[in-house]
């Protein structure tokens, strides 16, 4: 159910863009950068402000001014909240809970293609997510990553980057877009293995400071970083592809 309640709200917000998604992706910001501080400092209001502020702060920047302000932001307040605490875990802290807004939010605001962009993302993310998940049990086999997440196989990362394939062609096709075959497929296939790099990266987070899961905000689904870990390496990774080609993020990372 609450898996249901997530992905409706995350479409919901993405239809809307602006404000709401940028407030909402503030909002989520700081509670990965509350969650992030728990795991590797502690949970004081200190070291969760630290985190939180530049992170929120940064997503505000790029809906109001754009991926240098915002990546601005998160240089500095890295960089203070690595001071302050005497840890450079807060300096990743930073950019961890602050890049998934930013992302999104520059993704979004292509005025011609963001809706759809956002969606290709959100839609690959969720593919790998899920079939990736189903596939692994049903096939088993040799681990992915075992030091890290026995529970992962190479099996399910095969179904999930397959599957991610078939969900960004489709959002390509019903978006009527005019993109080739081969750009969809290489597009998709970096997105999924970023967003499973993502997962596995959060484990190995977890792992070292002997922790399972990242909150208990939302029942029976951990915490805000145990949904958006994916999402995070999987937007970040098509922000780079769109801004590393002329014009708007979206139509950079759509229209090849």
């Amino acid at each position: 159910m609450w898996g249901a309640v997530l992905a409706g709200a995350a479409v919901a917000v993405a239809v809307l863009g602006g404000w709401a998604l940028t407030i909402a992706l503030a909002l989520v910001a700081a509670l990965v950068a509350r969650e992030w501080a728990s795991i590797t400092i502690d949970k004081s209001a200190a070291a969760t402000a630290a985190i939180a502020l530049p992170a929120a702060a940064a997503v505000i920047a790029a809906e109001v001014s754009g991926l240098v302000a915002a990546l601005a932001i998160i240089a500095v307040g890295a960089l203070a909240a690595a001071g302050w605490l005497r840890s450079a875990w807060p300096a990743i802290g930073v950019a961890y809970a602050g890049l998934l807004g930013v992302a999104l939010v520059l993704i979004r605001d292509d005025p011609g293609v963001g809706l759809e962009a956002m969606v290709f993302v959100l839609a690959v993310v969720w593919a790998t997510d899920t079939s990736a998940y189903f596939a692994g049990r049903a096939l088993g086999g040799p681990k992915l990553w075992p030091a890290v997440s026995p529970n992962k196989t190479w099996s399910g990362a095969i179904g999930g980057a397959l599957a991610a394939l078939a969900a960004g062609s489709g959002v390509v096709l019903v978006a009527d877009l005019d993109t080739g075959f081969l750009a969809i497929a290489l597009l998709a296939l970096l997105i999924s293995v970023a967003a499973q790099f993502g997962d596995l990266y959060e484990s190995a987070i977890k792992r070292r400071f002997g922790t399972k899961d990242a909150g208990s905000l939302i029942p029976g689904h951990g915490g805000v970083m145990d949904r958006v870990d994916g999402l995070t390496f999987a937007s970040v990774s098509a922000l780079l592809v769109g801004a590393l080609r002329p014009g708007d993020v979206g139509a950079g990372l759509l229209l090849w």
